[in-house]
């Protein structure tokens, strides 16, 4: 890798009540092995407290881990903040328990590839490089 080829900034985050975090602390871990640098908000986020972070960190990569069935929620409320906060650059992503249904439904409204359970952690990185690769500003 060039050095003049800058880290992929990912915000990893835990929000609402979910108290279960080894995939959050799973992923946080591939993504830092995968060379990218690494923010892990910690458990019971809210959705501004993520969307603060994603700010102060100036992330390309906000990847949150939902369980506890909230994502219809939860995922339009913190790519809503974050377009309010100008910020609608930054790629919302994410994994749990989420129907095929319900991705898509996330997925029209803008939200990037959700990953279920059983997911390699490649494919998240993967889908992240992609990503980055067409989206980095120059």
């Amino acid at each position: 890798m060039s050095e003049s080829i800058r880290k992929i900034r990912v915000l990893v985050a835990k929000p609402g009540l979910d108290g279960h975090d080894r995939g959050a602390k799973v992923i946080a871990a591939a993504f830092r092995d995968a060379g990218f640098e690494v923010i892990y908000t910690g458990l019971h986020q809210t959705p501004e407290m993520i969307v603060s972070a994603a700010v102060q960190e100036d992330v390309d990569v906000v990847a949150m881990s939902v369980l506890s069935g909230a994502h219809l929620t939860l995922f339009p409320r913190v790519k809503a903040l974050l377009d309010d906060a100008g910020a609608d650059h930054v790629l919302l992503t994410g994994g749990g328990i989420i129907s095929e249904d319900d991705m898509a439904a996330l997925d029209e409204q803008g939200i990037g590839k959700l990953f279920g359970p059983g997911t390699p952690t490649t494919a998240a990185i993967d889908y992240i490089r992609e990503w980055f690769s067409t989206h980095e500003a120059v």
